[in-house]
């Protein structure tokens, strides 16, 4: 789709759909830039205000992915009207709010059609100084590959549907999903780091690729290192993998070598379409364990999970 958008000739556009990034960002002024995402989804979760809170969540975080300040929100949504009363569409807006509060921003409007399915999420407006932005396109060899979230939110949801997935598994990822990436971000901040994405729809393969075509390098990733969900290789044997998820791994075929006698049930997973996943941080070696350590509090599962290196860019040796 954004390959029909035509090319921007603004002088203050600093980043458009051009770099695949994670939000646009316009320059307002030396000190000053406007950070603007959007992101709007079904529900994947059976609780409305989970499903709030997940969807504002994940706006937010391609915010906290450009290193951007969260300023405001505007609610989009979709929803039947016939079934206006009987109190989810309420949970769902009660949902989004919370995360917004947690977040510091207020939300500010919005807007609503009449859908027979449901549809919740928000346009995030953010700012940042335009000589301290974190994109996808700033990553250099030898930087080593931080993720802040463990990945398996997309097979855990389809389990969800299914009623393959136990209490327990849906719980944490329930809570992963509606977790903000705002402490991850602002530890990123702190030292200075330039490159960062957020893991969602593309899966932790594609938007990997995206900041490696971005910055002109390749990457080996350490597939034992990469941090899982509770559940999520179980149900990976055993439940249906979403479209989107099956669709990403062929679609990075060309630029991915697995080692040999990789099981498909994490190929699978490296490629699954995540929700409000963590962030994706490139970060010069000298700078790792004070990232680590700073992430301890805010994101305690983030771990170091591979290293960028030179070659074709674009390309992922997963050993």
């Amino acid at each position: 789709m954004l390959r029909q958008v035509l090319p921007t000739e603004d002088a203050h556009a600093l980043v458009d759909a051009s770099t695949g990034d994670d939000a646009a960002v316009y320059l307002l002024d030396s000190q000053r830039a406007l950070v603007v995402t959007t992101d709007f989804f079904t529900p994947i979760v059976d609780d409305p205000f989970a499903f709030g809170q997940i969807a504002a969540a994940n706006a937010l975080s391609d915010l906290y992915a450009m290193g951007a300040r969260p300023l405001f929100a505007l609610n989009i949504l979709a929803f039947p009207r016939e079934h206006l009363e009987e109190g989810s569409l309420g949970e769902i807006l009660r949902g989004g709010a919370e995360k917004a509060r947690e977040a510091g921003i207020p939300i500010l409007g919005g807007h609503s059609i009449d859908d027979p399915e449901p549809k919740y999420g928000m346009v995030a407006v953010g700012d940042v100084h335009p000589d301290r932005m974190t994109t996808n396109a700033e990553a250099r060899p030898g930087d080593r590959l931080v993720l802040t979230k463990p990945l398996g939110t997309g097979i855990i949801a389809a389990a969800i549907k299914e009623d393959r997935a136990d209490p327990e598994t849906a719980r944490s990822a329930i809570h992963s999903m509606a977790t903000l990436n705002r402490g991850a971000a602002e530890a990123v901040r702190a030292l200075g780091i330039r490159a960062a994405t957020d893991v969602s729809g593309f899966g932790l393969l594609g938007h990997l690729r995206q900041m490696l075509r971005a910055s002109g390098v390749s990457a080996r990733v350490e597939n034992a290192s990469v941090p899982l969900l509770p559940g999520a290789l179980e149900l990976a044997s055993i439940s249906r993998f979403p479209g989107g998820s099956l669709r990403n791994l062929a679609d990075v075929k060309g630029d991915v070598r697995f080692s040999k006698g990789m099981p498909r049930e994490r190929r699978l997973l490296l490629a699954d379409a995540q929700t409000s996943g963590g962030l994706l941080v490139a970060v010069a070696p000298e700078l790792a364990p004070d990232l680590l350590l700073s992430l301890e509090e805010s994101a305690p599962l983030s771990v170091e999970i591979g290293e960028i290196q030179d070659g074709p860019p674009g390309r992922v040796d997963v050993i």
